[in-house]
């Protein structure tokens, strides 16, 4: 090994290459060598691979600001990634496939997903082993060029802009009373003295300037004296004018090339050459979003022509993209409760196919530039309930003009686990959180998206058909103005709350709103629960009211959701106690009259589950044993 990292060191790549240099930079056994069943052991290797983008190239031209970009001797811009890889050490024990994650914030949340394990694998800990055990060959490719990596992150050097002035907006929502208060800056400031800062109750308030406001500008931000009057989840904006721009996006051009180059570059340069069949791409919430983004800008087409990916799975994405392709992008910004939704991460076009844009008329769909080329791939969206209500992923299968009901195309597959909030951790349990004013509900979509990846795989390896979309439609009565979908509750502070979608005109600043897209919600059964989508066992056999929304308590914004989180709500143990609440849901005596009532129906949905290829046979056991020893399955 030592011999190959002193060749890889000093070998250059073909001077057409899109990646110029890929620099192994260590390579050591994984998880102290353990075997994973039929795939062996795993071998760790890090690397950072240098890309030199040809701004003349028709594919690279989408790019923000590329021709504006410092180029090298060559003509062409460079940027350098982190790589890390997780390899089976015997090729012909693996099954094949790269599994590439685009890290979320340069973190790796596959491994939790799948695996139940932490996001660190230097850690040492495989969790349940599930990716290894089948034998994937993983990668993580840095992107973002917007933070310095630390512990463990994977993030990309890019050019900056040098000179390059524009004016820019911030917001923040400190979520306490605490005062001054920092708010941080993403851009460093041109011209402090005529910044602007204003304070609102929330995003739709008026704007206010009070006269016991002031800031001034710090190496961190800009510290605040909060004026009066004006509570934890007011909404803090500041209008400046900024500096020195980064070409993000070329984070786009940058995983397009390094997949490329480990599915099918040749030679001892490439640690994966001669591994690989097929390729699928990953992202978890922001990195869901940047695979929608990845495939709308048409970069799932590689240099050569060939496509980059043979699947897609962005999870926990909605209808959202990235605000990345754009002077002065914003990559970590995702508008939700209580934070302001006239950014353009959630720019049409919403759909995979192309629809019309009743705003500007345009026409336009994620898949239109990959069909003109040919490299679509198989997609497999999945998103937890909380999407619905707080990413608009009605807009996957509703018209954006009408609300009308729409079908997937044909190489599309969407999926919602009912009853899920955002994206929960392993060992997550019920809690509380001072902004929510419920419980935490810690229902995982982990055991679905695992049977969900291995269907994707096969529909790629084989042409083997995924199980049928399930998600909520208009077509079958499951998705329903918010208003409508979830029944009075006693104890169910439901006000119709959801993330709206608003359309501005982002030729001002701080941008006016033009318009609104219809959002529609999951209707829920007289329970609180979610009737579409895929139902989890605990969810189809309950023990208590699962939401996949929280929102804020008195003095955290009330009538604001309680971003990214769910609800529990137990029932009551008796008929009686639930008569006495005035509560219309069944209590636990009345459902389950005898233990073996409740294992009995947990088993018959996990069985269903399995049946439909939702669910993997270990993960309906896991589910069922939950019962017998007591646990929340």
């Amino acid at each position: 090994m030592r011999r190959l990292l002193a060749l890889l060191l000093i070998l250059p790549l073909a001077a057409e290459a899109q990646v110029s240099r890929f620099e192994i930079t260590g390579a050591a056994p994984a998880f102290g060598g353990r075997e994973f069943g039929a795939a062996g052991r795993y071998e760790r290797i890090t690397a950072r691979a240098t890309i030199a983008v040809d701004p003349a190239d028709p594919r690279n031209a989408v790019i923000a600001d590329i021709a504006l970009a410092p180029r090298n001797a060559a003509g062409r811009v460079e940027a350098v990634a982190d790589v890390v890889i997780l390899r089976p050490v015997e090729a012909a024990r693996g099954n094949g496939t790269l599994l590439l994650e685009v890290p979320n914030r340069g973190r790796k949340l596959d491994l939790p997903l799948f695996n139940d394990a932490e996001a660190d694998e230097r850690k040492g800990e495989p969790g349940n082993g599930f990716l290894y055990a089948q034998g994937f060959t993983l990668a993580w490719v840095g992107w973002q060029g917007d933070f310095v990596p630390a512990d463990g992150q994977l993030g990309i050097a890019v050019p900056r802009l040098a000179g390059v002035t524009g004016a820019v907006r911030e917001d923040h929502v400190f979520d306490h009373a605490r005062s001054p208060a920092v708010m941080p800056l993403f851009w460093a400031p041109a011209d402090p003295a005529k910044a602007r800062l204003t304070v609102r109750d929330s995003w739709d308030a008026p704007r206010q300037t009070p006269a016991d406001m002031r800031f001034r500008f710090t190496a961190a931000g800009i510290e605040i004296d909060r004026p009066a009057g004006f509570g934890p989840a007011a909404f803090y904006e500041l209008v400046y004018d900024a500096k020195d721009p980064a070409v993000l996006a070329l984070g786009f051009a940058a995983l397009r090339d390094v997949a490329a180059f480990l599915r099918h570059a040749a030679g001892p340069e490439n640690p994966l050459a001669g591994r690989l069949q097929r390729s699928l791409g990953f992202g978890i919430s922001q990195s869901g979003r940047f695979l929608r983004d990845f495939l709308y800008l048409g970069f799932n087409e590689d240099v050569a022509g060939r496509a980059v990916f043979d699947g897609l799975m962005p999870h926990i994405a909605g209808s959202r993209r990235l605000f990345l392709n754009t002077r002065w992008a914003r990559p970590d910004k995702a508008p939700r409760h209580p934070q302001d939704p006239a950014f353009s991460a959630d720019a049409f076009p919403f759909a995979y196919q192309e629809m019309r844009d009743p705003f500007t008329g345009a026409r336009d769909g994620l898949l239109k530039r990959c069909t003109l080329s040919n490299t679509c791939p198989r997609v497999m969206q999945t998103d937890t309930e909380y999407e619905w209500w707080g990413a608009h992923a009605s807009l996957l299968v509703t018209d954006p003009a009408d609300g009308h009901h729409l079908d997937l195309p044909a190489g599309v597959r969407a999926y919602m686990v009912a009853g899920a909030p955002h994206f929960a951790m392993p060992g997550d349990v019920v809690r509380r959180m001072d902004i929510c004013a419920m419980p935490l509900n810690p229902t995982r979509a982990a055991a679905p998206a695992r049977a969900l990846l291995l269907a994707l795989d096969a529909w790629v390896r084989d042409g083997t058909e995924p199980p049928a979309s399930r998600v909520p439609t208009r077509a079958a009565g499951t998705l329903v103005p918010p208003a409508r979908a979830v029944p009075e509750i006693p104890g169910l502070p439901f006000t119709g709350l959801h993330v709206p979608l608003v359309v501005s005109d982002q030729g001002v600043l701080p941008p006016r709103e033009i318009g609104r897209y219809p959002v529609f919600a999951p209707l829920a059964d007289p329970d609180g629960m979610a009737v579409g989508g895929i139902r989890q066992p605990g969810l189809a056999a309950p023990l208590a009211t699962w939401t996949a929304w929280n929102p804020r308590p008195a003095g955290f914004g009330p009538g604001l959701f309680c971003p990214l989180q769910g609800s529990v709500l137990p029932f009551a143990a008796t008929e009686a106690e639930r008569r006495s609440a005035g509560d219309p849901r069944p209590s636990l005596a009345e459902r389950w009259p005898t233990p073996e009532a409740r294992v009995a129906a947990v088993r018959a949905a996990a069985e269903a589950l399995v049946a439909e290829r939702l669910l993997l046979p270990e993960d309906a056991a896991a589910a069922i044993a939950a019962v017998l020893v007591g646990r929340l399955p």
